[in-house]
């Protein structure tokens, strides 16, 4: 019997079913961790099968262990140093061969391994027919045929993990041609000599590849040395670069093995997908169709958003006049702060995040995502971003909590980290409530459209400022299209909790207690000071009347707050007769851009760190104040 508990790590290229088959396995008992120093997320679950115990571990998608990628690096890292009994690696069947690519470099990690052979329904519909004894066989691992969409085959996976886990035996991975491994032994039998603690055909192999993180992490000049020397000698023989070499007989030996165990049942017509790709993503009405996805996607999240608002927030309402009437005007500014705080996060986030999150997960797994960003990756491209963006950015006219979480899905930290800087500007649902009651209503909704259009070129601008200041551009967009899946209601709703946990968990007590603090701020009489201290930037620089400072702190919390302010402030719900266009103008081109809500800064900081969400709330006061400052001087210039 194990002293301890088994840890499992489940290892797969992109969009081979890795995450499903963990939903399917751990349910919604997922622990979501960084790994160290970095925000790059891991899945992990400590889960009870068969009467045993195990630790899960989902780690980001990895396409191979020669890898440059931040996310798939630290996959990497975790394969190499953490204390893993089992391997699972999952491979889409459909795709055998490319995912066998990454089975042989595994199996250079001398750790137990199991294979799911996921989708196979998917395979055999594309008439790929896999004899898996015969896979087994030539492999020496262990291989189980899955369908996690589905939860078939997930109870004798386990079994067969028990298994290797009760037989401890390395997989022996299939040799190279001869010169190739001759090579690799020659270099292996010295890194053995050094007592490296790492398997020494692993580095042997990473040393001749040449890839940075080894060579940082193996730090001997011998080796190093002794590596360049061999892929000399074989890139004279060879006539071609000594990774290349490496890589081909890799890939060779994959194709070979995906020969000898599948056929191929049917021609090579034309496929439904391939037909469905043909509309989908057409150069015109691929465009039509991502405009009628994202626009149903946020009608139905407005409907659903809209009618739960109203649904949860009027008990809180009537809670809110009956302590009004009912109790001491010196503790009524607290208690209405706690009430704000509270109802702020189930009345008006949750009923936003929620919809749009599930509606974003349906779309991932349904396979639209990744088309989505191929087909806007050219524009987004203009703005020195990458085509995954236009996803957080396109949210963000929801809710721009989501927008921020929505970044996950970028797999470059440097447009991530930009992404998430420019994704608040976005007018969200609160902003869009206090364009439309105020500018829409009272100057006419041609103004409210210019605004919109105002914002995008101020987002393009600013998307094009900030990519100059990296020292490098976006990459192009290379990633796997994945093929059209069945999405699994139950899996859905489990990854939808996963990303809603972390805003209930975080983003929603730090709204509650900067809510509080503000009541705090109205109940012992520091409104009235902060409109005075406020006043020669309300009223000097922005024209607007001094009794409006107030109005934009509480905007923080929520953007409509400010228009409940605004009349308390002014006195009357008639804005028209209060203020002039100039000012309504200003006014509300000063919220569309200014600081975010507070949930928004606290899931920054929460997916970021405290310095980005510093950032993003001295950029969009230092902008706001430009484009407020602007719209008054023009709108008094041309008589307004």
């Amino acid at each position: 019997m194990m002293d301890h508990i088994p840890r499992i790590a489940l290892v797969g290229q992109p969009n081979c079913g890795k995450s499903t088959l963990f939903n399917a396995i751990a349910g919604f008992k997922a622990q979501t961790s960084n790994f160290a120093g970095t925000t790059v997320e891991f899945l992990s679950s400590r889960v009870k099968v068969d009467g045993r115990v195990v630790d899960i571990v989902d780690l980001p998608g990895i396409y191979s262990l020669a890898t440059t990628d931040l996310a798939e690096r630290e996959t990497l890292k975790y394969l190499l140093s953490e204390n893993i009994d089992v391997i699972i690696n999952v491979i889409d069947a459909s795709l055998l061969s490319r995912g066998l690519e990454l089975t042989l470099q595994l199996m250079e990690l001398e750790k137990p391994m199991v294979i799911a052979l996921n989708m196979v329904d998917e395979a055999e519909r594309k008439g790929i027919k896999i004899d898996i004894a015969k896979l087994e066989k030539i492999l020496g691992v262990p291989v189980v045929a899955t369908i996690a969409v589905h939860g078939k085959g997930i109870y004798t996976l386990m079994k067969k993990v028990f298994e290797v886990l009760k037989n401890w035996r390395k997989p022996t991975p299939p040799r190279c041609s001869k010169p190739v491994e001759n090579a690799i032994k020659e270099l292996a039998a010295m890194v053995s000599a050094q007592n490296i603690n790492l398997p020494p055909r692993l580095v042997a192999i990473k040393l001749m590849e040449g890839h940075p993180e080894f060579i940082k992490f193996i730090g001997n000049q011998e080796l190093i040395e002794k590596a360049k020397q061999l892929c000399n000698a074989l890139e004279e023989e060879f006539d071609r670069d000594c990774y290349e070499t490496i890589h081909q007989e890799r890939h060779h030996t994959a194709m070979r093995i995906f020969e000898q165990v599948a056929t191929i049942t049917h021609g090579s017509g034309v496929s439904s997908e391939e037909r469905i790709d043909r509309t989908v993503m057409h150069p015109i009405f691929g465009y039509l169709i991502l405009t009628l996805v994202f626009l149903g996607m946020f009608y139905v999240a407005f409907s659903i958003g809209g009618y739960l608002e109203d649904l949860v927030l009027s008990p809180f309402d009537s809670l809110r006049e009956y302590l009004a009437s009912h109790m001491s005007t010196r503790w009524l500014p607290l208690v209405d702060g706690l009430i704000s705080g509270i109802g702020g996060g189930i009345g008006i986030v949750l009923p936003y995040l929620v919809p749009l999150i599930f509606l974003m997960s349906l779309l991932e797994d349904l396979g639209y995502l990744a088309r989505a960003a191929f087909l806007l990756d050219v524009f987004m491209h203009k703005i020195g971003l990458h085509g995954k963006s236009v996803v957080p950015l396109l949210v963000g006219y929801g809710c721009n909590v989501p927008s921020i979480v929505a970044t996950r899905i970028i797999s470059s930290e440097r447009d991530r980290v930009l992404t998430a800087l420019l994704a608040p500007f976005v007018p969200c649902s609160a902003r869009t409530t206090v364009i439309l009651a105020l500018v829409g209503y009272f100057m006419g909704p041609a103004w409210a459209l210019l605004i919109y259009i105002i914002n995008i070129f101020v987002v393009a601008i600013l998307g094009r400022i900030l990519a100059s200041l990296t020292p490098t551009p976006s990459a192009g967009l290379v990633m796997e299209v994945p093929s059209y899946k069945m999405p699994s209601l139950s899996i859905t709703l489990k990854k939808t909790w996963v990303q809603i946990k972390g805003f209930v968990t975080f983003a929603w007590p730090v709204l509650i207690f900067s809510s509080l603090f503000l009541g705090l701020m109205d109940m012992v009489g520091i409104t009235e000071h902060l409109n005075l201290w406020l006043a020669p930037f309300t009223k000097g620089l922005l024209g607007l009347p001094d009794k409006l400072g107030v109005t934009l702190i509480f905007g923080i919390l929520r953007k409509e707050l400010t228009l409940i302010m605004m009349a308390q402030a002014l006195g009357t719900t008639d804005f028209g007769a209060a203020l002039t266009y100039a000012q309504m103008m200003t006014f509300t081109m000063f919220v569309v851009f200014y600081v975010p809500c507070v949930s928004t800064i606290a899931v920054m900081w929460r997916e970021f760190n405290g310095k980005l969400a510093a950032t993003s709330l001295v950029l969009h006061l230092v902008v706001a104040t430009i484009i407020a400052l602007l719209t008054r001087f023009v709108m008094i210039s041309i008589g307004f």
